[in-house]
């Protein structure tokens, strides 16, 4: 997760990434993964959420309940990272605004 992670960070592979599946692969060990794995996903889905149709994918992944989930609950490092990600997808991503805001992707940033 960690590779792909940076991997995401590269504007260039966010496309490449999503496209073979890393949203759904992120979300699931930001859900599930261990420690350090969550962390690497959170870090990863904020890389891809500066993109609107790659926040898109993350909350039709099921990614909004998990990353709020993490922010609220998570390491301080996961925090950071969920909170980015979230962050992303309502004020850069139009079309994923409405959803985190209604999840309570707000509450846990405030």
């Amino acid at each position: 997760a960690g590779a792909l992670r940076n991997l995401s960070a590269n504007d260039d592979n966010k496309a490449a990434v999503a496209a073979a599946g890393g949203i759904d692969l992120f979300v699931a060990l930001a859900r599930d993964g261990n420690e350090r794995q969550k962390e690497n996903a959170a870090g990863a889905l904020w890389n891809l959420s500066d993109n609107d149709d790659n926040s898109v994918a993350i909350a039709a992944a099921g990614g909004v309940e998990v990353l709020i989930s993490l922010a609220r609950d998570g390491t301080e490092r996961q925090k950071e990272l969920a909170a980015g990600a979230l962050s992303n997808m309502i004020e850069v991503a139009s079309g994923t605004h409405e959803g985190v805001v209604e999840a309570g992707g707000v509450a846990v940033l405030s």
